[in-house]
């Protein structure tokens, strides 16, 4: 069974339904993680961050474009 690399609670995931790519969160904790690879399975946490970074990123593009 998997184990949360954050808390280390036991992740109650079905192995075989999971996909690469996929996102699983850590009912204790609600840490985030995305599926890297299932065989065996590793989990790399996501970070929000990045995803929010992207989005300003975005913004400054469109700002840009403007003049």
């Amino acid at each position: 069974m998997p184990i949360c690399p954050e808390c280390d609670t036991d992740l109650d995931l079905d192995e075989e339904e999971l996909d690469e790519g996929d996102i699983v969160s850590c009912p204790e904790c609600g840490s985030d993680f995305e599926v890297i690879t299932k065989h065996p399975l590793e989990l790399n946490p996501v970070d929000e961050l990045d995803e929010d970074d992207e989005d300003d990123d975005d913004d400054e593009e469109e700002e840009d474009s403007d003049y």
